[in-house]
């Protein structure tokens, strides 16, 4: 299954990026022996619309056109479910089982994500109550992901 995250906002040169990028090269190194391929970052500047709703909806179209075709979709937002790590490795491992060919993990922009994409999500998962910086929840979320590989592999990394 290939995994791409597709983000609203852009990640500036630094040592937040750079965290991200050592996470994701883990990722990429890890992941296909297990059935899981990193892709990439699909990264969409935020809307420009005057209002929040509008801003959302015009975000959401583009995420929507940038997603591959029958891709399983897990938005992340603060309204969302939080799970282990375990937890979040295993609705992994079932997507890839049922055969999906793409998963696309969403982060929205600074107003959140419009409802008629959380409507086509298969999950919505929340890092927390608490509002996150962009490059937080990436950095939080490309760690997951090799986190992830480490569970199904049974990598010592995860010792919980």
């Amino acid at each position: 299954m290939r995994l791409t995250v597709a983000a609203v906002g852009r990640m500036k040169a630094g040592p937040e990026r750079d965290l991200v990028a050592r996470y994701l090269d883990r990722l990429a190194r890890s992941g296909p022996p297990l059935g899981l391929e990193w892709a990439g970052v699909v990264e969409l500047p935020e809307s420009r619309a005057a209002s929040s709703e509008e801003r959302k909806r015009d975000e959401a179209g583009r995420l929507v056109a940038a997603l591959p075709e029958k891709a399983a979709i897990i938005l992340l937002d603060e309204t969302g479910r939080t799970e282990g790590s375990h937890e979040f490795a295993h609705r992994l491992a079932a997507l890839r089982d049922e055969g999906r060919r793409d998963l696309v993990l969403v982060i929205g922009g600074p107003d959140g994500l419009a409802s008629d994409l959380a409507a086509r999500a298969s999950f919505v998962l929340s890092f927390g109550r608490m509002t996150w910086p962009h490059q937080i929840v990436r950095i939080l979320l490309a760690e997951q992901l090799y986190r992830t590989c480490t569970i199904l592999s049974g990598h010592p990394y995860h010792r919980a």
